[in-house]
């Protein structure tokens, strides 16, 4: 099976250059200008840039619980994590922020590389282009993550020439402007990458990706803090395309689709863009393993045959009442049972004992990949799914016609029927919605993307979105208020904790430090 490989260490001395906005100026790099000199070059230089997401600091650990990017619907017990942005006491010196700001500002520099140079290459113009809308759509998808993390955010269109003090004092663009530039260059992106069936893989960029993160990027531009409501037409028209182009359908079995993301099994119908990770993290795949899994799945063994995970990703009670009788996503989603000894033995939680329960979404017993690790897995991390397009479509249906048309019903019924193993295309009284309100739509729109995706590092950036992040995070913190026991003070912490402060991040304290044009956000 063809995999994404992770930089090569050549690929890497390149495209050290500068790797984030303040980094002393190097002594001794391979330039550029004589690097970009053959398709190869280029090809290793793009692979570079897409390792950017398997990075400890991005997807490959620390987004995998350790940012609470899931909002209401989990916590994060590990007690290194404690008092940092895991339970909202972030400072602007929080390690965890600062890293990821670094990285995809790497990732940003890298792809800025390859735009700066790509022309200088001898080959054909058609496969050019999809490296360039690869590109183009990566440093869109890096502004994206940032973005939606800190808001005000320095705009950088080049490569970094050195790294002097001078060339790092970049001011800050606003969100309108940063997304208007996202859109831009995904839309142009969109044009040149191939169609998802000729790529017939995951990890690598397709027309339908580009128009599913779109559609994401509009909506989150129609919501806080930019508030254009315009953008609903815009993430219709490209939710549409993925689902009109008759590539995509739902997965008749949603614990497949994640049992083939511990199986490295490509589902380009359902699973349409993941970030890929291989191996055990030994050998020649040390640094090519992830934690899916690790972070955020089943706790507490250390036996081999079943896998460890750390645990990272426990659920709340409020996102357990979401499901109704009948929904098997829930305990898919949120595992009704635990690990215990070496060899390991499982246990069904009680029904008191909601807050305990771990992810369950990437199950370590499924992957094939033996020896299984301690500290790294195999499995691949969705980014974007068919049923999330479905969602996407529905919602902004609902706002630019003022309520639910059938397109919009037909949309969510899927995503549901699924949920409740009936066929998919087939009506059903009894899980099918009807008869709602624009904002009874919505609701359940809301309600629904949990249902679905809950722990994919999506909750938090759509209860921003929607405007409601500090009223649903004070919900939990009011359901735990009377919870005992060991978890009890990291549940009420962090729930608690939680102010309108943490809609965003604050600008790492190094980086105000160096880029003296930098303001700090409200509040830190």
């Amino acid at each position: 099976m063809k995999k994404l490989i992770v930089l090569l260490c050549f690929a890497s001395a390149v495209l050290a250059a500068c790797n984030k906005l303040s980094v002393p100026e190097p002594q001794d790099f391979v330039s550029p200008e004589t690097y970009f000199e053959t398709e190869a070059q280029l090809q290793t230089a793009l692979n570079g840039v897409y390792s950017v997401l398997t990075r400890n600091a991005t997807y490959g650990s620390n987004m995998l619980g350790r940012l609470v990017l899931d909002g209401d619907e989990s916590y994060d017990p590990y007690s290194q994590d404690a008092y940092t942005v895991s339970d909202y006491t972030v400072s602007s010196n929080d390690a965890l922020i600062s890293s990821y700001w670094q990285y995809f500002y790497e990732g940003v520099n890298r792809a800025n590389m390859i735009l700066d140079n790509i022309g200088r290459v001898q080959m054909d113009e058609a496969k050019r282009g999809v490296i360039r809308g690869q590109a183009l759509f990566l440093r869109a998808y890096f502004y994206l993550m940032l973005v939606s993390r800190y808001e005000n955010i320095p705009l950088i269109l080049h490569s970094a020439k050195t790294g002097s003090p001078a060339d790092v004092q970049v001011p800050q663009s606003t969100p309108r402007e940063v997304y208007e530039k996202i859109i831009a260059d995904m839309t142009e992106a969109s044009t040149l990458v191939e169609d998802a069936d000729v790529v017939k893989m995951g990890g690598k960029i397709s027309k339908s990706a580009v128009w599913g993160v779109l559609a994401r990027a509009c909506l989150y531009m129609a919501g806080y803090p930019v508030h254009d409501v315009s953008k609903y037409a815009d993430a219709r028209m490209w939710a549409e395309k993925v689902i009109s182009s008759g590539k995509h359908e739902l997965n008749p079995s949603y614990s497949q689709v994640f049992i083939n993301h511990c199986q490295d099994k490509y589902d380009i119908k359902e699973s349409i863009w993941e970030i890929e990770f291989w191996g055990n993290g030994s050998g020649n795949y040390e640094f090519s393993a992830g934690y899916v899994g690790r972070n955020n799945g089943i706790g507490n063994t250390q036996d081999p045959a079943v896998g460890y995970s750390a645990g990272m990703v426990r659920a709340t009670r409020p996102l357990f009442n979401l499901f109704q009788t009948g929904d098997t996503r829930r305990d898919w989603a949120i595992a009704p049972f635990r690990y215990s000894g070496n060899p390991a033995t499982s246990s069904n939680w009680t029904a008191a004992q909601i807050y305990d329960r771990y992810c369950g979404k990437w199950r370590r017993i499924y992957e094939l990949i033996l020896p299984r690790s301690t500290t790294r897995t195999p499995t691949n991390f969705p980014l974007l799914r068919y049923s999330d397009v479905l969602l996407m479509f529905a919602e902004a249906d609902n706002e630019v016609n003022n309520g639910p048309t059938a397109a919009a019903y037909n949309a969510i019924n899927q995503v549901r029927r699924r949920g409740y193993n009936k066929p998919v295309n087939t009506p059903d009284a009894l899980v099918d919605l009807s008869g709602l309100s624009k904002s009874e739509f919505l609701e359940e729109i809301q309600d629904e993307r949990s249902r679905e995706l809950a722990f994919e590092c999506l909750r938090k950036s759509d209860l921003v979105r929607w405007g409601i992040f500090l009223p649903k995070m004070k919900f939990v913190m009011n359901d735990a208020a009377t919870l005992t026991g060991t978890l009890a003070a990291t549940v009420q912490r962090t729930f608690t904790n939680a102010s309108a402060r943490d809609v965003r991040w604050p600008i790492p304290a190094y980086e105000m430090g160096v880029n003296k044009s930098l303001v700090q956000n409200p509040g830190f």
